[in-house]
């Protein structure tokens, strides 16, 4: 939702104690979002078809019904019909503050998915990103177990979660990601700095906006410099589009740094539309960005 005006015009700090405002917005628009349908919907993009374990809620026809029409499975997918779908409220002033509401709803279920006996560990690499608190410690400990390799992406619920489910979550992993405020808070957390996460998980990728990327292995870093963007519309799921690019390129047998570069391309496309699944590009429009971002990431070099 846009606000037309600005939200500190209607604060007053002598009043912030009983504070009750009406903010009348020009218009509102409904995003499908969540991480594993953005991560989903970029892998969508670039022909797979991710097993999403996540939870909808009673009003769940609507996003299944956009599930399909973009190609991506349910079957992972628990209904919780007592609650809403997970949403988030955010309204925008002029100058791009913004106040945000979020309702977990269906998000406060686990998925409670167990029927992982046709997933080959060989063949699959798993996610596990902001969502039901339960599920964030259960699929590291099931990953591990069936010798799936996981990617931790522990994002805005690094809050909420306990010390030692940070840890068990980013022990075994083949990467870890966060943005640089993220890494410090996890380091604050658990009291381990870059060096001793990186004795945990063999990857450690730092997401910096639109300063790129940088993958830490041992003790040598890469930088991963952005993509270039024509028209920069909403950052909002950039970073998730990062991460459906980064699974693709392993996928497709990529090395590390490689495959940042398609989840760097794969952002860049993300930024250019308002809202998180709403952009498009054809495999042959990505595969030419692609290649022609590769080309110049060679010219860097590794650092």
């Amino acid at each position: 939702m846009d606000f037309p005006g600005y939200f500190k015009d209607h604060i007053m700090p002598d009043k912030i104690h009983m504070i009750n405002l009406c903010f009348m917005v020009e218009q509102m628009e409904k995003k499908f979002g969540g991480t594993a349908g953005n991560i989903a919907y970029a892998l969508a993009k670039l022909n797979e078809n991710p097993l999403i374990l996540a939870t909808l809620g009673s009003d769940h026809q609507n996003y299944l019904d956009w599930l399909k029409r973009v190609g991506l499975s349910r079957d992972g997918v628990k209904i919780i019909e007592k609650e809403f779908t997970a949403t988030a409220f955010i309204v925008t002033d002029r100058t791009d503050n913004q106040i945000t509401i979020f309702n977990p709803g269906a998000m406060r279920y686990p998925s409670d998915f167990n029927n992982f006996d046709h997933i080959t560990s060989e063949q699959s690499l798993g996610i596990v990103s902001p969502g039901d608190l339960g599920d964030m410690a259960k699929y590291p400990r099931i990953f591990k177990e069936r010798g799936i390799r996981y990617i931790f992406d522990p994002g805005q619920s690094i809050p909420a979660l306990s010390d030692d489910i940070i840890r068990k979550g980013i022990k075994g992993a083949l990467i870890l990601i966060v943005n640089d405020y993220e890494l410090q808070l996890i380091i604050d957390r658990i009291k381990l700095e870059l060096p001793g996460l990186l004795k945990l998980c063999e990857y450690v990728i730092v997401t910096k906006g639109e300063d790129g990327s940088i993958i830490h292995k041992g003790s040598g870093k890469a930088e991963i410099p952005a993509g270039k963007v024509k028209n920069l519309i909403d950052p909002t799921g950039a970073g998730d589009a990062y991460r459906g690019g980064l699974i693709k390129g392993l996928i497709e047998g990529r090395d590390v740094r490689e495959a940042a570069g398609w989840g760097t391309v794969c952002a860049s496309y993300s930024v250019q539309s308002y809202g998180t699944q709403e952009y498009q590009f054809s495999r042959q429009e990505f595969d030419k960005t692609l290649s022609e971002y590769l080309t110049s990431l060679k010219t860097i070099g590794p650092t």
